[in-house]
């Protein structure tokens, strides 16, 4: 597990960018108090990508470690997917720029994808579940307690839209998750922040962002549809992605339909 070797100067941050970190810095301070996400002692694994998402999480929490009251450690993790083209040193690179303890995963994942999942279709499921479960290994071989993942507030009312109208679910992201082997538990740091924000923060930042050419650029994928959904009514009705957010954190059991979470058999 390699460590800072030596540090680089960095881009400095201009004072838009500055400001606008400590309004993200605000928001995930207020994700991880609601949710009890961190805890003194934690060992937390990033799951790094290469995306503006995953980039914002490591920068912001890395901010967070230096300032709260509590201890906790973070080790950056990147799951090397084999994809063609990916340049493998970009993110080692950075890590050892930055000073963070970090681990490469290199595991062939996309040949089992191209093989499994015939050409034209989707390869989100596949793709996730292969991750998923290389993500845990991991986190089990490093001793991490904690696992962070880079979604985001419009991931998780996308995920819910997602689930509602494809599924037939009300389901959707939480911004913290036991495993269903109860093994892990896993925290989304930025569920309260806005993707806008996140892509002009990493933008200011200059991250060397590494494009997803695996699933995320698949243009018949559901979530790119829903996202244009939910695109299109925040412009003609500002605030509807944070008022379902909202609504996520204000169920009332009782005006739905679920006999597992109300009674309504014995009313």
């Amino acid at each position: 597990m390699p460590t800072n070797i030596s540090l680089v100067n960095l881009p400095s941050p201009s004072n838009n960018i500055q400001k606008l970190q400590k309004f993200l810095l605000r928001k995930v301070g207020s994700a991880i108090a609601d949710y009890n996400m961190i805890s003194d002692g934690d060992l937390i694994m990033l799951c790094i990508s290469g995306g503006k998402d995953s980039f914002t999480m490591l920068h912001l929490l890395k901010e967070l470690q230096s300032k709260a009251p509590i201890k906790f450690d973070l080790i950056a993790m990147n799951l090397n997917q084999q994809q063609p083209g990916f340049p493998a040193d970009v993110l080692p690179n950075y890590f050892q720029n930055i000073g963070v303890n970090y681990k490469i995963v290199n595991a062939d994942t996309y040949s089992i994808v191209q093989e499994k999942i015939p050409q034209g279709k989707t390869t989100c499921s596949l793709c996730s579940r292969l991750r998923r479960g290389i993500i845990y290994k991991t986190a089990a071989e490093l001793g991490a307690n904690k696992i962070a993942l880079g979604h985001h507030r419009d991931d998780i009312v996308h995920t819910l839209f997602l689930n509602l109208l494809f599924a037939g679910k009300l389901k959707a992201m939480p911004p913290k998750l036991r495993s269903d082997d109860r093994k892990h538990v896993v925290i989304r740091p930025l569920a309260y922040c806005d993707e806008k924000d996140i892509e002009k923060f990493a933008r200011g930042m200059q991250f060397p962002i590494i494009p997803c050419n695996l699933c995320g650029s698949q243009p018949n994928l559901q979530r790119q549809q829903i996202k244009a959904m939910m695109h299109e009514w925040d412009k003609k009705f500002p605030g509807r992605t944070q008022s379902v957010l909202n609504a996520l954190q204000n169920v009332v059991p009782s005006h739905l339909a679920d006999n597992n979470l109300f009674d309504f058999q014995n009313l």
